[in-house]
């Protein structure tokens, strides 16, 4: 039989994250001989090579990159399916909605208010507030049951709705040489750092809401220089108010922090920012689907939100 079981699977993630058979023992708390003794085997049940060894180092061959990816969702997928199992057996389900700071354009307590409308049999809402990333980590994992994310996300093995769309802002320094003019482009602020997300993946470019086409010659914009790392909104503000950054953020997130060090200013061209429900594809919760369908309602309600892009 062929079929990998969830230890291997641990096993090869650890591996394949290491890229140090020694390394990735020591993490999963087992002597090297076995682990090597393991990982040959599924090598050998599944017919290809997925590590290619040498006396200096390990690398990825394509198939282990493929199993590497999928072996991360399969096993994300084990795990949510316990806690999710364990939660529903509880004297007292409860509904849980992830969200970060600032992230659901000031429409959670709107959507909690219509869930709660909606009828007495559904189970209570219990609100996580997680950092940049964690809503989403929540959802795979099963801590969460749906959340409010922000664009863009990885939305694989995700359902979602788009809730809102709202423009994206430049934040500057009260005395940056742009802070005078009244509206910015996107070459204007080439060069400039920008913060990134504490555990954000390296790739992930913080508050930037540049696309290809917003650079100067109409190509993708080059790579900002990267700004100080920061965990939250108001972490960033001071970082950019010290002017050791610029920054991006959604329209109604500067409307609900004003401060007289920094400024807002419209950027012609941004790409806009969307606040959207999600919750796992496979969901079949009754709780799920009130909580969507409260969402959707409330969000039809604010056409303003919807608008909003017209003036920038």
């Amino acid at each position: 039989m062929n079929e990998l079981e969830v230890r291997e699977l641990r096993y090869f993630i650890a591996v394949a994250e290491e890229l140090n058979f020694s390394r990735a023992a020591g993490r999963l708390g087992m002597a090297q001989p076995p682990l090597s003794k393991a990982i040959a085997q599924m090598e050998s049940r599944l017919g290809v090579r997925l590590l290619e060894r040498t006396t200096r180092q390990v690398s990825l061959t394509n198939a282990g990159l493929v199993l590497l990816d999928q072996a991360r969702i399969a096993v994300d997928a084990v795990h949510a399916a316990a806690r999710r199992a364990r939660r529903a057996g509880q004297p007292t389900p409860r509904l849980v909605v992830a969200v970060k700071p600032a992230g659901d354009a000031g429409l959670l307590r709107e959507i909690l208010a219509a869930y709660r409308e909606a009828g007495s049999h559904l189970p209570p809402p219990e609100v996580v507030v997680g950092g940049s990333g964690e809503p989403v980590a929540m959802l795979r994992d099963g801590r969460a049951d749906v959340a409010l994310l922000r664009s863009p996300f990885d939305g694989q093995g995700l359902d979602s709705e788009t809730l809102v769309v709202e423009p994206r802002l430049a934040v500057l320094p009260a005395g940056h040489r742009l802070a005078g003019r009244r509206r910015l482009r996107p070459a204007d602020l080439e060069g400039e750092p920008i913060p990134r997300w504490k555990g954000a993946a390296p790739s992930a470019t913080a508050y930037d809401g540049r696309e290809a086409g917003d650079g100067p010659t109409g190509a993708a914009p080059a790579d900002p220089p990267e700004g100080p790392l920061v965990s939250g909104v108001e972490q960033l503000l001071e970082v950019v108010a010290l002017g050791q950054a610029v920054a991006f953020l959604a329209r109604s997130t500067t409307e609900r922090h004003q401060r007289p060090d920094v400024v807002y200013r419209p950027v012609t061209g941004l790409s806009p920012s969307a606040v959207m429900v999600a919750w796992p594809e496979t969901s079949r919760s009754a709780a799920v689907a009130a909580f969507v369908q409260a969402a959707h309602d409330v969000a039809a309600h604010h056409p303003d939100h919807m608008t909003g892009l017209a003036g920038y």
